[in-house]
């Protein structure tokens, strides 16, 4: 029965509103449909791509009636990446479903009492705001039409671009993309034509043949410039000759680097990366704080608001300079030294050993004497003996992965029972379900959304929450 209802055609459907990972929803008897690259308002013929249980998926097979919300995409690739699904939206639009779902999770997986939401903090920036991007070469770019894919030589047929969406083997040729500021999109097209015209082996995903894997592109707000190109084997000739070209076309580059994966996966964290030219890191400043991003650094992406969300993080805080904090998941440390200047002192708690390290080195950059770092799982590391030799926190800010923190971990601060938690999430459905383990103790006071990724559904979110 499933298999007859793909291809079926719905007429005139009203798109009622935004959904998860940037689709739009509908309804049709009583069943959800999920549509791609559809806006609230709109009313359109939708074509059922898909069948599950609980919903449909489906795309627009004819646009009768834009929505009032619905602009002109910016990108010729849209439709075709996945990167920027929102763009067909205003940007007060996209705000205002971001918004949105952080009251959904809070009230429909959460259920816990919470205050009237601030208005989302939006990006000053919407385009070009991204300070790290990642291109895949491919020996066979991604083709909107299969009719002109044998009268393409194998010079056309190579592509330096993004996955498409769901397939890991395919990638699209990027002609200009609207994510970082320039000179990001000169570097790749420079890359790209220097490879074609001296016949450097373009990687095949499948067969994993080929040379040049992958190029990285890093900046930051004061212009500084990192650039990795990843080669699947050496040949120090042909290595030489494009890293010479890159460092002669752009001189401005800061830190110039190169990794040699002969793996078959494009994962590089595991890998030694070797300096060309230059110095071997960036650094990014932010208030009067400078921050060391080596290649392997995590850094939020977008520097701007980051900005904007840590301050804020940090006057929710509401530090006197008397109080030992806590912060879990700290990665490279950025929020701890943030909030350093205006507490007593601040323990930082972090997976990852690597970021451990560049959390002590940007401690040090910057004199910061009252912080420790320390590496380890979460719920090993947060354990009686740790807070009896650190002591007892007065206030713990989080700010986990997508998949929230760790029950044991929710337990454990429930244990600690500090005044305040100051939680900062980029998933807010994943919070929600933390801070119910957490109400009986804690009640939420202060809700702030921050939009991070203007044309993305992605939305981040603070929350405080203060001991009842």
């Amino acid at each position: 029965m499933r298999r007859k209802s793909h291809n079926q055609i719905i007429s005139s459907l009203k798109i009622e509103n935004a959904g998860s990972e940037g689709k739009s929803i509908a309804r049709h008897n009583n069943k959800v449909i999920l549509i791609d690259f559809a806006v609230p308002g709109d009313i359109a013929d939708i074509k059922i791509t898909g069948s599950k249980k609980s919903y449909n998926t489906g795309i627009i097979e004819r646009l009768i009636e834009p929505s009032s919300e619905r602009i002109e995409p910016f990108c010729t690739h849209f439709g075709t990446c996945g990167g920027c699904k929102w763009q067909h939206m205003s940007y007060t639009t996209q705000l205002k479903y971001k918004q949105q779902q952080v009251l959904d999770a809070f009230q429909r997986i959460g259920k816990f009492p919470f205050p009237s939401l601030q208005s989302i903090l939006g990006s000053e920036q919407t385009e070009y705001y991204r300070n790290k991007l990642e291109f895949t070469f491919t020996h066979r770019k991604w083709l909107q039409s299969l009719e002109t894919k044998d009268d393409l030589s194998e010079a056309e047929h190579a592509g330096l671009g993004f996955h498409i969406p769901g397939r890991w083997d395919k990638v699209l040729d990027i002609e200009h993309c609207y994510l970082q500021a320039d000179p990001a999109n000169a570097i790749r097209i420079a890359v790209k034509n220097f490879a074609v015209k001296n016949d450097m082996p373009f990687f095949n995903l499948r067969s994993q043949e080929g040379w040049l894997r992958q190029l990285f592109v890093r900046n930051t707000l004061s212009g500084e410039l990192m650039v990795i190109v990843s080669f699947a084997g050496e040949d120090e000739e042909k290595r030489v000759a494009l890293l010479q070209h890159i460092q002669q076309q752009f001189p401005q580059i800061t830190s110039l680097m190169y990794v040699i994966n002969g793996k078959k996966n494009d994962s590089i964290s595991d890998l030694e990366i070797q300096l060309f030219a230059g110095k071997d890191h960036i650094i990014e400043k932010l208030e009067n704080l400078e921050f060391k991003i080596g290649p392997k650094s995590f850094f939020q992406t977008n520097s701007q608001q980051t900005l904007n969300l840590y301050s804020k993080t940090r006057e929710l805080a509401r530090l006197t300079g008397n109080e030992l904090v806590y912060d879990l998941y700290t990665g490279v440390g950025t929020i701890a030294a943030f909030v350093a200047a205006k507490a007593k002192k601040v323990i930082g708690i972090e997976y990852i050993e690597q970021a451990i390290a560049d959390a002590k080195v940007n401690a040090g950059l910057n004199e910061i004497k009252n912080t420790e770092f320390f590496s380890g799982d979460m719920k090993d590391v947060l354990n009686d003996e740790f807070i009896a030799r650190h002591g007892k926190p007065e206030v713990i800010i989080s700010d986990p992965p997508r998949a929230g923190m760790h029950e044991d971990v929710v337990k454990k601060i429930l244990e600690i029972a500090p005044k305040r938690v100051v939680y900062v999430s980029c998933n807010p459905a994943t919070q929600a379900r933390d801070i119910a383990m957490m109400q009986e103790q804690y009640e939420v006071t202060h809700v702030q959304p921050v939009d991070m990724f203007p044309h993305t559904h992605h939305v981040e979110n603070i929350a405080l929450l203060e001991r009842k």
